[in-house]
């Protein structure tokens, strides 16, 4: 019995959690050649994010759209781009899709939303640094200073987008 324990603990141990901390630091996270990298094949640093709020979209693409209410509802907002930015990781080891059809959609949406930096992570580099939950969607927000002030994987509950949203507004109205 006492080993079933041990084993049960060692498993639950071994399994990856989204774990950025509110009100820590955003680790670093640089994605370039074979890992990755921005559509336009630019290198993508995070520590490049700091200046403006940032909403971080790390997703596996088969989940692209779980949480596309939301996303609806923060672009309907249209904050200040001189402020505020958006970036979407896209976790390109977490799906069945050939990586040639997901570069081709993210370059055509690249073009539609300029705003919006898309990014490639070909060795799941942000599940490993971030933490983030593999084979999911998940978001984070990052205040100017690169601090982590809002984290959540999986579906946003309809109930927590007018909580995001005013976390993005209050960053926004420091600035």
């Amino acid at each position: 019995m006492r080993s079933l324990k041990l084993l049960l603990t060692a498993f639950l141990i071994s399994i990856p959690v989204f774990a950025l901390e509110v009100g820590e630091p955003l680790p670093s996270l640089e994605l370039s050649g074979k890992d990755g990298g921005r559509v336009d094949g630019t290198p993508f640093k995070s520590d490049l994010l700091r200046g403006k709020v940032t909403v971080i979209f790390y997703v596996d693409p088969d989940k692209k759209d779980l949480n596309e209410p939301f996303v609806e509802r923060l672009k309907a907002r249209k904050f200040d781009r001189s402020r505020y930015r958006s970036v979407a990781v896209i976790n390109m080891e977490a799906t069945w899709m050939p990586n040639f059809a997901i570069a081709a959609a993210l370059k055509s949406k690249q073009k539609r939303y300029p705003d919006t930096i898309y990014v490639k992570d070909m060795v799941k580099k942000g599940v490993e640094v971030w933490q983030m939950a593999d084979g999911d969607a998940n978001i984070a927000v990052i205040d100017p200073k690169g601090t982590v002030i809002y984290a959540r994987s999986g579906k946003i509950p309809e109930e927590e987008f007018e909580t995001i949203l005013s976390i993005i507004e209050r960053q926004i109205g420091k600035l």
